[in-house]
């Protein structure tokens, strides 16, 4: 069974000491908290497919604010516990201080892909390859020609998601407009649904009638109110699909859980550097089921896989945001 263990302040510290023999691997989910049904639960399902497979078990900490981020690490440091898996770009700074320190631990990054420290793994994704084939759809589902784009912290990551979006949409609908919203400049944002649900209902005012979501927990809010308010909807990083079946369009995957899963399963040996997952490693992708199957035409089955395809071969190429910190098709 697993060992859930959540801890703050001296009860972590307890917590911590009474499992330091045990040395297991370490598991530290980003704001927002492991049910988010977005980035967080995704790593969770890695970690718990593990489980499932193996028997073992893994020690966790759902953060609750920025200050606990250094501290987490050095704990479960500490403790012994190899690999330490975190989520999340707000890791980077810690993982800079506190990974040199223990040299003889292997320490994860998921969304973290510039550090020089030798005994991280940083994993990073093209969500704008998978952000692209998302937004070819939501460019031939909509009939008012107008789209949105809901993002979480405003941040070069989530602008490289509606970078990607943006320019999907475009390629199927050139005519097309694209409105897009940041949640806030903090990381509150991932977990806001009401404002979420406020910024939906304003790009419903202005005309969208498709809205992708890429803000974490705050996402949900967005689904909800775009089920409520007739329009459809798309998900990220999980498949958000069943949320609102019939209504979401679709959900980018952001294939978090297999990141998590295969650094559980290489355990101590987990191979270190810098590891960019996209739509040839199926590291991003979308997301195709019963509860969206009949918002999905044969049409934009063949377009997302010929485009599918045109990318990986590299005849295609998505511009990444970070290319130049600008975006070709929006203007945020």
């Amino acid at each position: 069974m697993t060992l859930m263990t959540k801890f703050m302040g001296a009860a972590a510290t307890l917590a911590l000491t009474a499992g330091a023999a045990l040395a297991e691997p370490a598991l530290i989910f980003d704001l927002g908290g492991k049910f988010d049904k977005s980035f967080n639960e995704a790593a969770f399902n890695g970690a718990q497919r593990w489980v499932d497979e193996t028997g073992g078990s893994f020690r966790e900490i759902e953060l609750q604010s920025e200050a606990q981020r250094e501290q987490a690490l050095r704990r479960f440091a500490e403790a012994g516990s190899n690999p330490i898996i975190t989520m999340g770009f707000g890791m980077a700074d810690p993982l800079a201080t506190v990974a040199p320190d223990y040299p003889d631990i292997k320490f994860v990054a998921v969304d973290v892909t510039w550090l020089d420290v030798p005994n991280i793994r940083q994993i990073g994704f093209a969500e704008h390859e998978g952000s692209y084939l998302v937004g070819m759809m939501a460019g031939m589902a909509s009939k008012s020609n107008t789209v949105g784009f809901i993002g979480g912290m405003d941040i070069p990551l989530i602008r490289h998601f509606g970078c990607g979006y943006a320019q999907g949409v475009k390629a199927v609908n050139p005519d097309a407009t694209v409105v897009a919203n940041m949640t806030g400049t903090t990381p509150a944002a991932w977990n806001d649904p009401v404002k979420g649900s406020e910024l939906t209902k304003a790009q419903i005012s202005q005309g969208a009638d498709v809205v992708y979501s890429a803000a974490g927990g705050t996402g949900v809010g967005v689904l909800q109110t775009a089920a409520d308010e007739g329009i459809l909807s798309i998900g990220v990083d999980s498949n958000q699909n069943y949320l609102h079946p019939g209504k979401v369009l679709t959900s980018m995957l952001k294939r978090v859980d297999v990141a998590v899963y295969d650094a559980l399963k290489a355990g101590e040996n987990v191979e270190t550097g810098v590891f960019t997952l996209g739509l040839a490693e199926e590291g991003v992708g979308v997301a195709m089921d019963d509860n969206n199957a009949s918002l999905v035409s044969n049409e934009m089955k063949t377009a997302v896989e010929e485009a599918r395809a045109k990318i990986i071969s590299g005849e295609l190429e998505v511009v990444a945001y970070y290319a130049n910190d600008s975006c070709p098709a929006l203007d945020f």
